[in-house]
């Protein structure tokens, strides 16, 4: 498998469970699993300067992350979200404002980043919450060269988006992951009253997107390209853990596959299969590199 220069751009934070904290963020779970992978990945956000920011740093750096692009303030704390778990393990969030990642600015050394023209810019809504995170992703998004394409992984948050966001943003996909609940609201804020397969192929076809992911929980996943729908069931697994972060592992498979012309059959059951094993985990992602033997040979 070729390796690729891959850019993952948002939020890194602590998610706060009961009891315990993991290391989270959809941007930083998706480079994390690449990197594990064998790719090539820079993460670019921001952090506070304070002990959770300095815990952070450490831990991208003990993990062979390129720091460079690790933003600093001191004005605003590392980003943290309280998580509350459901008896089935589902999480609901409590995303607290005003955070690091909020403020990342388009600086000297993601301009030369985007100038080695990266294969893939990961990116999804949360980060563009405010005016500032909107401006300065979408502004990224724009300045990218010709050939370096998009994954949009829409991660609706309450009271974290709107249509503003959601339009920009397809408007520079390529690749766009969604759950089922997100597809509705999408529907619901972009006025499409159409089926739901109707509504995908329409989104494709109004933003020349090239493949959407949906993903449907317990009744597997469904991936759209322009030569038609495949679609992957699975048996209900049983979550040891909790699913946090299963679907930024489905998303850095999904990454892998499209770049690599990958058959929508293979995609599908790789994503899958690395999701259902985040889901035995408590928390996002890993401690042991055994955890990625067998997904890529």
């Amino acid at each position: 498998m070729q390796k690729r220069q891959i850019i993952s751009i948002g939020e890194i934070l602590y998610d706060i469970f009961p009891g315990y904290k993991r290391i989270g963020g959809a941007p930083f779970n998706f480079a994390y699993h690449l990197l594990k992978l064998g790719m090539p990945v820079y993460l670019l956000t921001k952090i506070g300067m304070d002990l959770p920011g300095r815990d952070i740093l450490n831990l991208l750096e003990v993990n062979g992350f390129d720091i460079r692009h690790i933003q600093r303030t001191s004005l605003y704390k590392t980003g943290q979200v309280i998580v509350s778990l459901d008896t089935h393990g589902n999480p609901s969030f409590d995303i607290l404002k005003d955070m690091a990642y909020d403020y990342i600015d388009f600086d000297s050394n993601l301009m030369s980043t985007l100038g080695q023209k990266p294969d893939l810019i990961y990116f999804g809504t949360l980060a563009q919450r405010t005016e500032n995170g909107h401006k300065a992703i979408q502004r990224i998004l724009s300045a990218r060269l010709q050939g370096t394409h998009c994954l949009y992984d829409i991660n609706l948050r309450p009271d974290c988006f709107h249509g503003k966001i959601i339009r920009a943003s397809l408007r520079q996909s390529d690749v766009v992951k969604m759950n089922m609940e997100e597809l509705v609201l999408i529907k619901s804020l972009l006025d499409l009253s159409n089926s739901n397969n109707a509504a995908v192929e329409y989104l494709m076809a109004h933003y020349g997107i090239k493949m959407i992911s949906l993903t449907k929980g317990k009744e597997g996943s469904e991936l759209f390209t322009p030569n038609g729908s495949h679609q992957i069931k699975k048996d209900p697994i049983e979550v040891a853990g909790d699913t946090v972060g299963a679907g930024d592992a489905y998303a850095s498979i999904l990454a892998l596959g499209y770049l690599n012309n990958w058959p929508p059959d293979q995609i599908l059951k790789m994503a899958t299969e690395l999701a259902e094993r985040v889901c035995a985990l408590k928390g996002a992602i890993p401690k042991a590199t055994a955890f990625y033997d067998g997904i890529i040979s």
